[in-house]
């Protein structure tokens, strides 16, 4: 079975496998959002995370390449009146704007295999806004003990050091270390280890 229909056989199973409500470290930055703001979801699954950022008024770009999960996400912002523009998209090879958003929410997105993280890593932030908001929620590699969620494969798994290297240049960066219970739907539930990025580009920044 490949990869996506992986995820299309458990996004078409009933239910959210990750719950309706919004990540807690995503919720936790609402001060840091404001109105009208320009939003990319990114590998948004089910709707939680981009009906959020929509509910906190601002027009939010989901993107994900399971047409399963994207469907749940447009019934869930239908449900909770808010408007969200979808689309089918593989992260590893879509055409990734230039200074397009806002803010970007990339939430466990830890698909990317090592050597295309460089490449992903580049197109968050060349999609950015100059001084545009990066907010990242990540399984460091001791979330393997925990096996409580994520990839099994520990290459996948974010570490300070990792986060540094390629996020360094950002005109602000903040990452947090921390071990959690979270209760995320039926897939993520119990003890995590956790790592937390809020990053912001710089006003005047290189190409990336």
């Amino acid at each position: 079975m490949s990869e996506l229909e992986r995820w299309e056989t458990r996004f078409r199973a009933p239910g959210y496998a990750f719950g309706k409500e919004p990540n807690a470290f995503l919720k936790a930055q609402a001060d840091l959002l404001r109105g009208r703001q320009t939003a990319l979801s990114v590998a948004d699954g089910e709707g939680r995370n981009g009906v959020w950022l929509a509910e906190q008024g601002l027009d939010v770009h989901a993107i994900d390449f399971s047409q399963a999960a994207l469907e749940k996400s447009r019934a869930l912002a239908a449900e909770r009146g808010v408007r969200l523009r979808t689309e089918v998209a593989d992260i590893t090879n879509w055409r990734w704007p230039t200074n397009a958003y806002d803010v970007i929410a990339a939430i466990f997105i830890q698909v990317v295999i090592p050597a295309e993280r460089p490449a992903f890593f580049a197109n968050l932030k060349r999609a950015l806004k100059p001084g545009g908001l990066l907010l990242m929620q990540s399984y460091r590699p001791e979330q393997l003990k925990y096996g409580t969620g994520g990839p099994r494969d520990v290459e996948r798994l974010y570490t300070r050091a990792l986060l540094e290297a390629g996020f360094g240049d950002m005109a602000e960066l903040k990452i947090r270390e921390h071990d959690s219970a979270i209760s995320e739907g039926t897939a993520h539930v119990g003890m995590s280890a956790l790592i937390d990025l809020v990053a912001k580009k710089q006003s005047q920044c290189p190409e990336y």
